[in-house]
């Protein structure tokens, strides 16, 4: 397990990934930047700790996870959206970053 910073649009999750999700988390591979809309639903026992840019604090352990919808909609050939979500910020309830889970159908 490695710990990476996540970058989301309202701040970042230090986070401890594996190496597939450290390789997944990385939008452009020759920069060293990560980011949490490029993975799935990150389980809060991975999350050390995070910052909310709306209210200038950061906290240890994980966001709080505020599910939006479970659609079970296809979004494209053989590809479901199962569940669409935000983290947010435990003191100001801000979005730190969105996640989107996929199912692959075989």
């Amino acid at each position: 397990m490695t710990e990476v910073q996540l970058a989301g649009s309202g701040g970042w999750v230090n986070a401890e990934l594996d190496d597939e999700q450290v390789i997944k988390s990385k939008l452009v591979p020759n920069i060293d930047k990560h980011f949490l809309s490029s993975l799935e639903k990150l389980e809060t026992k991975k999350m050390l700790r995070h910052f909310c840019k709306q209210c200038d604090s950061e906290f240890e352990g994980p966001t709080k996870i505020q599910i939006e919808e479970q659609p079970n909609e296809e979004v494209a050939d053989g590809l479901t959206l199962i569940e669409r979500g935000q983290y947010t910020c435990h003191k100001c309830d801000s979005v730190i970053g969105e996640y989107r889970v996929f199912q692959k159908k075989d």
